[in-house]
């Protein structure tokens, strides 16, 4: 081909020498850039989304962290709370947070779980639902007003219900938060057990999406009684529109957990953020009804052995499939 170009050009009176030198040049540099590539080491290959974790956080750009949540009020309610939250969090990681509201036909725990989420306040029976398909990460637990990383569940019943305790509730309708919910579900059942009763007991149950949407139905009048989140229950009781029946033992407050994908150096880093975070007095500034969520003191280092006996009741259950190592029965 070169000899066949010679001739082309000495028939046509030009001279090759400049198109021979920028062929040289160009076979050089390819030598020098295939010396210089790196070799790839297949047998530590991670999976796409470490991979994504890593260019979001080496880029120049500060990367977009999603933030998920449970639902307890109606939407609207929810994200004013946790936006100024999530503003505080902005601030002081460097990151940007955008809350994400989970899709109908999910929930929080497997969309933090696959990563559609990198972060998300979640309730404990979520919690153990997600560590136990996904391997999520927990970071914190709230601090009620008490200071304490405990929360409780009210049953509810309407202000002149006949219903005063929980061995009425025989033969009653009664309506529960969602399946995965710790103080709308899983609390509300170990009550019932503990006072031998089943769902079979019950006249009716049903499933409802968040806490809000449980006590309205005891409130039109079309159940007769429900498990819902303490603080809720009894601002609640205290305008007058429900009377609460029974308060539960303190289990693990609600937390937040990280996708297991995270790199340990923004895990770390989030978990200070979270630790320093004074809702009472330094940060108090723009934060909405904070006092109404199950953090209003802020939160504690969260621990796989807190959640010990609850995982107990969610294998009783069958909310949890059973383990080698199960807690001891509480």
């Amino acid at each position: 081909m070169v000899a066949s170009a010679l001739l082309a050009g000495q028939i046509a009176g030009r001279s090759l020498l400049p198109l021979l030198l920028a062929w040289a040049v160009w076979m050089l540099a390819g030598c020098e850039q295939t010396e210089q590539r790196p070799t790839i080491d297949l047998s530590k290959r991670i999976d796409e989304s470490q991979i994504r974790y890593q260019v979001d956080l080496n880029s120049h750009q500060p990367a977009t962290l999603l933030f998920g949540f449970d639902l307890r009020d109606s939407p609207q309610e929810d994200a004013r709370q946790y936006l100024p939250f999530l503003d505080y969090l902005s601030r002081t990681t460097g990151y940007t947070f955008k809350l994400h509201f989970t899709a109908p036909s999910s929930t929080t725990a497997e969309e933090l779980g696959t990563g559609v989420v990198q972060f998300a306040a979640i309730g404990a029976s979520a919690y153990l639902q997600a560590h136990e398909l996904y391997q999520v990460v927990p970071l914190v637990r709230g601090l009620n007003i008490q200071g304490q990383a405990a929360y409780q569940s009210v049953l509810v019943t309407r202000p002149d219900s006949k219903i005063e305790r929980v061995t009425d509730l025989r033969g009653k309708r009664m309506a529960f938060g969602r399946p995965n919910s710790t103080q709308g579900h899983l609390i509300p059942r170990i009550i019932l057990k503990e006072y031998g009763l089943e769902l079979r007991d019950l006249a009716a149950y049903e499933y409802t999406s968040s806490h809000r949407e449980c006590v309205d139905l005891v409130i039109s009048g079309r159940y007769d009684v429900c498990g819902m989140q303490d603080v809720m229950g009894r601002t609640l009781a205290t305008q007058g529109l429900v009377k609460i029946i029974h308060t539960s033992d303190d289990f693990p407050s609600s937390g937040i957990a990280a996708n297991a994908a995270v790199p340990p150096e923004l895990l770390d880093q989030v978990s200070a953020a979270l630790l320093d975070f004074d809702p009472l007095e330094r940060d108090a500034a723009g934060l909405y009804h904070w006092d109404k969520t199950e953090m209003p003191r802020g939160f504690v280092r969260a621990a796989e052995q807190d959640y010990d006996t609850l995982r107990h009741w969610s294998i009783e259950f069958g909310i949890l499939s059973p383990k080698n190592r199960e807690a001891p029965a509480p």
